[in-house]
């Protein structure tokens, strides 16, 4: 069986959605984040990614991992690509170029969206947005991401998903990385396909029981 490691309020909502989508049986580990523990290795503390048990796992002390069966599998995009290709259906590439695609776009969202997105999301987790810093910060992500966004923009505005006209694990990666950046209205006012194209992607059941089971966790 499928043993998903990682809390739901951390990259591991990723891998949640994906198994929801798919409908496989999965097992859930909750694995903390370090920081949020005073001390993360008394002898009481809950697993986190500091725990030798998780670090036996993931050496990297990230979250989420997987295993499956013997197994074992990090980076929670990646994770996304695997079980697609696995479990197969409408999420999964039909053909070669298909597959080629949903590894492209995945690579776009990590490497062009997701560095920036993430500043946007920490700022605000540390309660910075308001400061002279947070808010350059803020200037910088949002001025950083116009041009993949735009890029994003161009290509939805002539089809509904990222590919094959169908929803995908592409689709499901690049939404999951750019709900870090949606504190930032304008940049998804301004660009009606992408607005559009996100907010098909978070109306599905499985996007929506996912968010359920992350708003009931601890913040």
């Amino acid at each position: 069986m499928l043993t998903i490691y990682g809390v739901y309020r951390s990259r591991a909502s990723r891998t949640y959605w994906m198994a929801n989508e798919l409908g496989i049986p999965f097992r859930s580990v909750p694995v903390i984040q370090a920081r949020q523990l005073d001390n993360p290795m008394a002898p009481d503390a809950p697993i986190n990614t500091m725990s030798p048990a998780f670090l036996a796992i993931n050496p990297m002390g990230l979250i989420p991992s997987i295993t499956d069966g013997d197994f074992v599998m990090h980076e929670s995009l990646a994770i996304n690509l695997y079980l697609a290709r696995k479990h197969g259906g409408p999420l999964a590439a039909q053909t070669a170029e298909e597959d080629g695609l949903l590894s492209m776009w995945t690579i776009f969202a990590a490497t062009e969206l997701e560095p920036h997105s993430i500043r946007l999301v920490q700022t605000y987790d540390r309660g910075e947005e308001n400061s002279e810093g947070g808010k350059a910060t803020i200037t910088v992500a949002c001025r950083s991401l116009k041009r993949p966004l735009d890029v994003l923009e161009k290509h939805l505005a002539s089809h509904d998903y990222l590919v094959g006209d169908r929803f995908t694990v592409a689709d499901l990666n690049s939404a999951e990385v750019l709900r870090y950046a949606q504190s930032e209205a304008e940049l998804f006012d301004r660009r009606p396909a992408l607005k559009a194209w996100i907010e098909r992607c978070q109306a599905r059941p499985a996007h929506v029981a996912m968010m359920a089971t992350r708003s009931g966790e601890p913040g």
